[in-house]
């Protein structure tokens, strides 16, 4: 994992509201950063390199597969977490009670 992942892991252990993550996990031809299979939300933490065309194109391929199998996909950068990880916490969170 790098970096942000962890510290994004580390977090998402800590959640209230009982929802367990695993992370690493495979859904069909993927594996996925991080999915809560109760709630069907997959986050995936993004580095530089997902700023390439060619890689936010097949970002978007992946997104529309785990949609299509039933999942919410939410994307952070890994500045995000680093510089912001209460708000994508809170992020999550709200995705965690209304879905």
């Amino acid at each position: 994992m790098t970096v942000s992942e962890t510290i994004l892991w580390n977090a998402l252990r800590e959640l209230a509201g009982g929802y367990r993550f695993r992370r690493q996990h495979p859904i069909g031809d993927y594996i996925v950063d991080f999915v809560c299979l109760k709630r069907k939300l997959v986050i995936e933490v993004d580095g530089g390199y997902h700023d390439q065309p060619q890689q936010q194109q097949e970002d978007q391929w992946r997104s529309d597969f785990l949609e299509k199998m039933g999942y919410m996909v939410l994307r952070f950068s890994n500045e995000e977490i680093n510089n912001n990880l209460n708000g994508v916490l809170e992020r999550i969170n709200q995705v965690l009670i209304y879905v």
